[in-house]
């Protein structure tokens, strides 16, 4: 046995893109550090990268939502247009938005959510350049 050898994960990508990113969202952006903090940065984003990347979203469309989430805010972003270049994943990103602008303490949760959307962003980019060596199908 390889005692150097990664530990496999418990949750492949089907199963981490059913996971209810709103819910981990509520309970995460307000949270002090522990295990909510840690549910929203780990499966949290490992989920929302893995459905972003499925709706082929460039980490760089999450990286500039992330600067704007800092910038102006949950409730803000939440109200742009277009808050990801296509259409589906706009959507699905604008509920996530909703979901964190609800949540009390807006200050706390507007930079959490920027450095969870900068997380998510550095996930997918991480999986295209793993794809591109041929280490990723």
């Amino acid at each position: 046995m390889n005692d150097d050898a990664p530990p496999t994960p418990d949750r492949d990508d089907d199963a981490l893109a059913r996971l209810d990113i709103p819910a981990l969202l509520r309970d995460g952006l307000t949270a002090e550090s522990g295990p909510r903090r840690t549910a929203l940065f780990g499966d949290g984003a490992a989920a929302a990268s893995v459905v972003l990347d499925r709706l082929r979203t460039e980490p760089r469309s999450i990286a500039f939502l992330a600067d704007t989430v800092r910038a102006g805010g949950l409730a803000r972003a939440a109200e742009l247009p277009e808050p990801l270049p296509r259409p589906e994943a706009a959507a699905l990103v604008r509920q996530w938005l909703r979901t964190g602008a609800e949540q009390p303490g807006t200050t706390v949760a507007d930079d959490t959510a920027a450095a969870w959307l900068r997380a998510v962003a550095t996930l997918i980019e991480v999986k295209q350049l793993a794809r591109a060596r041929g280490r990723l199908r």
